[in-house]
């Protein structure tokens, strides 16, 4: 049942006038955003796990790259090894030279002639010498290069490696966040999850009190069945509610141009009071404040056509928002009216101490209902 806040007839904003629909309410729109928020997370957790598949594809290709460093690492102190010991053996060959040198440069020029065999041989020794003069500067020379050459090397290589480690070292943390950050996710969806379940089982259980506490206080129930215009228009010597129609979805957030929800109490109430009955009618707040906010008179005397007021949290319901009806038929007396969708005949005996009356969404399916109420518990506008 729902209520509507409105003064001199202004509709204001809808509100729910049972408190089970109002928890089922919240705890459906607590299930929507969960879900949405889920939905959120799920994104997240595809966009968590690209990152994770992405830097471990990093992760492989970086110990590709520090491995082939590695291997450049080895290769070069092959040769290294290499270029020392052929520095080595040309040492060798160079300090064989450099004795026969020594030994040659102890005579002078004259001493060299003279126990030259011919100025030819002398000529020749002269060449040699100048020849293993440019030989050891050349030696030398390329023994530098290729030293300066190999250290240059390692030294590229080493400030590779390190700056390769530094990047896998980077990456595995990197992964390692977004591994925490898809973690903590799941735990948040594994809640949603939970939360989700957890309020549908308080619907599920919120609906059967609902329910039950509906039929509690409603003895001779008749609620109209589902032709055409759902369960809705009266008929049969009634006016016909105007805001039913078969392809008419249930939906409380729909006005009637009274400013009421549709197919509700208040908009039912209201519509009857007013466009059946011929009355006026001005009331504010929900649907259990009408008996003090209404413009006509209110009391506790059952009248055939007044609106009985089921007030806030007061019995048989305890509803927040209350609920509004059309009385029929007075305690202890026989309704002999027409009884809208049924073939039950006149002549309905209204047990002592309840009244015969009528609303609508009393089941909270949008339903037209004929229904004994107990009359001690409503307040009567007439």
């Amino acid at each position: 049942m729902l209520g509507c806040l409105i003064t001199g007839c202004i509709a204001g904003p809808i509100v729910y006038a049972d408190q089970y629909t109002q928890q089922i309410q919240q705890l459906q729109t607590q299930n929507s955003q969960a879900q949405s928020s889920l939905n959120t997370l799920q994104l997240q957790a595809t966009s968590y796990q690209d990152a994770v598949n992405q830097l471990q594809e990093q992760i492989y290709a970086i110990q590709e790259s520090i491995s082939a460093s590695q291997n450049k690492q080895v290769e070069l102190q092959q040769q290294i090894q290499q270029a020392q010991t052929q520095i080595a053996n040309e040492k060798q060959v160079l300090g064989d030279d450099i004795r026969a040198m020594y030994i040659s440069g102890q005579m002078n020029t004259i001493e060299e002639l003279a126990t030259s065999k011919s100025l030819s041989d002398f000529v020749d020794a002269q060449t040699y010498r100048n020849a293993v003069q440019t030989r050891i500067q050349e030696t030398l020379t390329q023994i530098t290069q290729l030293e300066n050459q190999l250290k240059s090397q390692q030294v590229q290589v080493a400030s590779l490696l390190q700056t390769q480690r530094a990047q896998q070292t980077q990456l595995y943390n990197d992964q390692q966040q977004q591994t925490q950050l898809l973690s903590y996710n799941q735990q948040q969806q594994n809640q949603y999850n939970q939360q989700i379940q957890t309020n549908s089982s308080q619907i599920s259980q919120l609906q059967a009190e609902q329910a039950a506490i509906n039929n509690q206080y409603a003895q001779n129930v008749i609620v109209a069945p589902s032709p055409g215009g759902g369960a809705c228009n009266i008929g049969q010597g009634f006016a016909d509610y105007p805001w039913c129609n078969a392809s008419f979805t249930f939906d409380y957030s729909q006005a009637d141009p009274n400013g009421f929800p549709e197919r509700q109490c208040t908009s039912f109430a209201y519509w009857y009071f007013t466009s059946a009955e011929g009355n006026s009618l001005s009331v504010s707040g929900n649907a259990g404040q009408w008996w003090y906010t209404a413009n006509q008179p209110v009391d506790q005397t059952p009248a055939v056509g007044a609106i009985g007021v089921e007030a806030s949290n007061e019995p048989p319901h305890y509803s927040p928002y209350g609920h509004v009806m059309i009385v029929l038929a007075l305690p202890g007396t026989t309704y002999n009216g027409a009884l809208p969708y049924t073939s039950q005949a006149d002549g309905v005996e209204v047990p002592s101490g309840d009244v015969l009356v009528m609303s609508m969404n009393e089941d909270e399916n949008g339903h037209f209902m004929i229904q004994d109420w107990p009359a001690d518990t409503l307040y009567y506008i007439h």
